[in-house]
C-alpha cells in the first residue's frame, strides 16, 4: 500500500541547522528504503524563496503500522527536524 508523508520543519531560528546536521543520515536511510522498494519518490518542500521548509515522500509499505515503525529510525524525526507530520493513503498514477 502506498502512503504520502507530508512533513513540516520547525520554524524556529535553528530549524535549518538541525535539518543540515542530519541530512546525510536521512539520505543514507532513504537510499536503503529505495533499494528495498519502500521509497517511491520524494523531495523537499520549499517556501516562496526556495528555502527548505519540509518534505514530501511517497512510501510503499504493507500497512500504515509498518510505515510508522519504520519512521522510528527517521533522522529528520529523531533529530527534531520535522515538527508536524501527516500520513495519508496514496495511489501513485501509473502513467506510461
Amino acid at each position: 500500500m502506498q502512503f504520502l508523508l507530508l512533513a513540516y520543519d520547525g520554524t524556529d531560528a535553528g530549524a535549518l541547522q538541525r535539518r543540515m546536521k542530519v541530512r546525510e543520515d536521512h539520505f543514507r536511510r532513504i537510499t536503503l528504503l529505495k533499494k528495498a522498494g519502500e521509497f517511491l519518490c520524494g523531495g523537499a518542500l520549499l517556501d516562496d524563496d526556495g528555502k527548505m521548509i519540509g518534505s514530501m515522500i511517497v512510501y510503499e509499505f504493507p500497512d500504515i503500522q509498518s510505515l510508522k515503525e519504520s519512521l522510528n529510525d527517521e533522522p529528520y524525526l529523531t533529530g527534531g527536524v520535522w515538527e508536524k507530520t501527516e500520513i495519508k493513503p496514496f495511489r501513485l498514477a501509473n502513467i506510461e
